[in-house]
């Protein structure tokens, strides 16, 4: 059986690159041809900030929007989270989605491909790893980091990758494939 992988927008500002970014990567990982992957837009979803009135661990959840969000989470056999870098860390939009579910996300590994100015997103990439161990996500060490992104997006919103960013996603996509196959023995 394929094992499936989720690209997450993780963006849901108005102008926002994230999309062009997450449509290269999934291209990339359907070359790749270990996963059968799906696209996922956070903007999609339309979470409002966290309104649910049960603890997420208990699975009761009252609203429409966290079914949905609960039911595409629990598809996913791993994550790769395009994600800028917000004040030195992830979006609001991500840390919200993340905290929705609780069990949905266990014993399921993530890559990271970060975006932003000088730094490419490493200091949100480095946040966010904390905040997905909480949650028995197993993040990898290789990661895909983007540097300058505005430079990189043309006029008509065409993501440009570097070689560096090819080898980082293969070389990620290599090690989410060995933790996704060993990860799936403990659901």
């Amino acid at each position: 059986m394929t094992l499936k992988l989720h690209v997450i927008t993780c963006s849901t500002r108005p102008g926002r690159v994230g999309p062009h970014i997450a449509q290269w990567f999934a291209s990339l990982a359907r070359q790749h041809s270990q996963f059968e992957v799906v696209l996922i837009d956070l903007d999609e979803f339309n979470l409002p900030v966290y309104n649910e009135p049960e603890h997420p661990v208990r699975q009761q959840y009252q609203h429409a929007h966290t079914k949905n969000w609960a039911a595409s989470v629990n598809a996913a056999d791993a994550y790769v989270f395009v994600t800028p870098e917000y004040n030195f860390g992830p979006p609001p939009s991500l840390l919200n989605a993340l905290n929705y579910v609780y069990k949905e996300w266990n014993y399921k590994p993530a890559g990271i491909v970060s975006y932003g100015g000088v730094s490419g997103g490493l200091r949100s990439a480095q946040i966010l790893k904390q905040t997905l161990t909480t949650l028995k996500i197993m993040p990898m060490v290789e990661a895909v980091a983007v540097q300058n992104v505005s430079a990189l997006i043309s006029e008509n919103g065409q993501f440009t990758a570097g070689e560096y960013h090819i080898s980082s996603a293969v070389t990620m996509l290599d090690e989410l494939y060995k933790w996704a196959q060993a990860l799936k023995t403990l659901r």
